[in-house]
């Protein structure tokens, strides 16, 4: 198994674009649940996924919570936390590596994976999808500043960090969620893509590879 670093460090930049384009794609995961194409299982199964690779403690305590409510057992919420995926269902396995590989790519995923995404799941699903990994990202990276304020007075501060750091990325959701609705509303008048890729070479795509 890969080893990752307790947590990821996020720019303001990287903050902006998971609140813009959460915003723009949260509509998307409602409407699959609506409309049963996903299940509360899954949708939380997707959501570990990418907290285990930002590596959120805050984030990996709340949702650990709403897996076991969805009825995923302590054993595999813990392995999955763990990178351990071996026993996700089937049908819900490459939705999972995708979410692994948004996250790893720092919400920078292929265009070969999402293609394969669609083909899978179909578009209104994998836009549910998609809408569930981003509002998870939003609450890594914002959770991640918080877990380590917080530990930072337990006496166990993060050294990559500084508490300017997470002052600044907590306080700077005042400012940037109101600018990120705007840019998003206008931009899902003006129909624009929700989503836009970066190249990347056909063995670097790991989503793929696993297939």
């Amino acid at each position: 198994m890969e080893h990752r670093p307790a947590n990821r460090l996020f720019s303001l930049k990287e903050s902006y674009r998971a609140f813009y384009y959460g915003l723009r794609t949260i509509k998307y995961m409602s409407q699959a649940r609506r409309q049963k194409l996903l299940s509360t299982d899954f949708i939380e199964r997707v959501m570990l996924a990418v907290t285990e690779v930002n590596g959120c403690a805050v984030c990996s305590y709340a949702h650990a919570r709403l897996a076991l409510e969805a009825g995923i057992s302590s054993r595999q919420i813990q392995d999955m936390l763990s990178g351990v995926m071996d026993e996700v269902p089937a049908h819900q396995q490459p939705a999972v590596w995708f979410a692994q590989h948004y996250a790893d790519s720092r919400a920078n995923p292929s265009r070969l994976s999402w293609d394969r995404m669609i083909q899978l799941y179909g578009d209104a699903a994998a836009k549910g999808i998609l809408g569930a990994i981003r509002m998870i990202m939003i609450g890594n990276i914002f959770g991640i500043p918080l877990g380590s304020f917080l530990n930072r007075f337990k006496g166990k501060p993060d050294k990559r960090s500084s508490i300017f750091y997470e002052i600044g990325m907590m306080g700077a959701s005042i400012i940037l969620v109101p600018v990120a609705l705007a840019h998003a509303l206008l931009d899902n008048l003006g129909r624009k893509p929700i989503i836009v890729f970066k190249s990347f070479p056909p063995a670097s795509d790991t989503f793929y590879s696993k297939l």
